[in-house]
């Protein structure tokens, strides 16, 4: 090493953010390792670089002892004050035993310690500039597909979206560009791995950041997301200023802000439903697009039981109970539906406590177990998604079909 060496690491030190003690410090110990690995020293050694010159020195450490036990690494306390008549027992004695023949082994050690710091360096800026960017969205190129995970260019590292963060039914090609949603950086052997979804509710979230404003400068607040990604979806939004609608400044003029967002998941269908904090209502809009006629609200099990025009029946659970199964997830409670003729309800019976039959028990719609009882109730129709043949367009007032209508009041 010399001072062309030294100048190389301040160099170093400006582009990479490197400090050059760091790198010295460790080309220090690579040193002592690289001195008793090549010259089978046991010895207790130690190096020293000069940061003027770049000269470097190996000494050989050994305490001053009375007895000496050990020769490598003791020395006795009478040959040290031939020396020096100021040593006691206990000091250390140093001597240089660099050898001659040194300089190769530690040119080429210092080589090998500065590349891995600036492999360190990097991998820790790298870390250090993605941690703050999770739960955020991020554009990825694909750069190639391996045992059906698929691999991102996003910036300085490389993401991956494995195949249990995939959308079904979703094809991803070499070059294609990608929107995801960055989960979590983790720490590798490799260095930080980068790890994003394409069904993450996050990614939903982030979307209608982009595309309303309103939900960006927090005009409308997005109060909970249930998401089926690549079939459907719930978001239910609210406003706390009078003058704005939060389900159209989320639909948008024409559809279009909701649209973009539509064809950003390949067609995935979106419920836009308001918020209310009432439960009962709030369950009632969560069911949309079906008409509900009455909600009843058992606090203190967190359970809602929801009654429904019969024509409605199939439209509120929705295929394979999909629309109840989101409006689930959506509010946090429990929803049993019974048709009105099940429970014996009418107009007139609305504001009465006791509208349903004593023998109205059934069990309550869960988040994860789907009842296959409520299969009778599903026919062709029963998809959630259209209303029965001879029943009017009504209740789809929040509901957004690809390729649908828009909102209607």
């Amino acid at each position: 090493m010399n001072v062309e060496f030294l100048e190389a690491l301040k160099d170093l030190e400006k582009e990479r953010n490197i400090s050059a003690d760091v790198i010295l410090d460790a080309i220090d110990a690579a040193l002592v390792s690289a001195y008793k690995k090549n010259f089978g020293s046991s010895q207790n050694v130690r190096t020293e670089i000069n940061r003027e010159t770049g000269d470097f020195h190996v000494y050989s450490r050994k305490t001053i002892v009375e007895n000496v036990e050990d020769e490598t690494t003791e020395i006795s306390l009478a040959e040290a004050e031939k020396i020096n008549p100021g040593y006691e027992p206990g000091d250390i004695y140093e001597m240089e035993v660099t050898p001659r023949d040194f300089g190769r082994i530690a040119a080429q050690t210092a080589k090998q310690v500065v590349v891995q710091r600036m492999r360190e360096a990097e991998r820790s800026v790298i870390y250090d500039e993605y941690i703050n960017m999770e739960g955020d969205i991020m554009n990825g190129l694909i750069q190639r597909i391996e045992n059906r995970s698929v691999y991102l260019d996003v910036g300085r590292t490389e993401a991956i979206l494995t195949p249990g963060e995939q959308m079904p039914g979703e094809h991803y090609r070499h070059g294609d560009y990608l929107k995801v949603y960055m989960v979590e950086i983790r720490k590798t052997n490799r260095g930080p791995q980068v790890v994003v979804s394409r069904t993450h509710p996050g990614l939903l979230k982030r979307l209608f950041e982009q595309e309303v404003p309103e939900i960006y400068d927090g005009t409308v607040e997005i109060k909970s997301i249930s998401r089926e990604a690549g079939s459907r979806s719930k978001i239910a939004v609210y406003s706390s200023h009078e003058n704005v609608d939060p389900l159209g400044a989320c639909v948008g003029a024409r559809g279009m802000r909701v649209q973009a967002i539509v064809d950003e998941l390949k067609g995935e269908k979106i419920d836009i439903v308001k918020w209310s904090e009432d439960p009962a209502t709030f369950i009632s809009n969560a069911l949309s697009p079906a008409k509900v006629l009455a909600v009843d609200i058992n606090e203190e099990d967190k359970v809602a039981r929801v009654v429904v025009p019969d024509y409605q029946l199939s439209l509120a659970i929705g295929k394979e109970g999909q629309n109840a199964r989101l409006a689930v997830k959506l509010t946090g409670w429990k929803i049993d539906i019974k048709s009105a003729s099940e429970v014996g309800w009418s107009e007139e019976a609305e504001n009465d406590e006791e509208y349903y039959d004593d023998e109205y028990v059934d069990e309550e719609y869960y988040d994860e177990d789907y009842d296959e009882s409520y299969d009778e109730t599903l026919g062709e129709e029963g998809d959630g998604e259209y209303l029965d043949d001879d029943s009017e367009t009504a209740a789809a007032e929040t509901e957004y079909v690809d390729g649908g209508e828009d909102e209607e009041a």
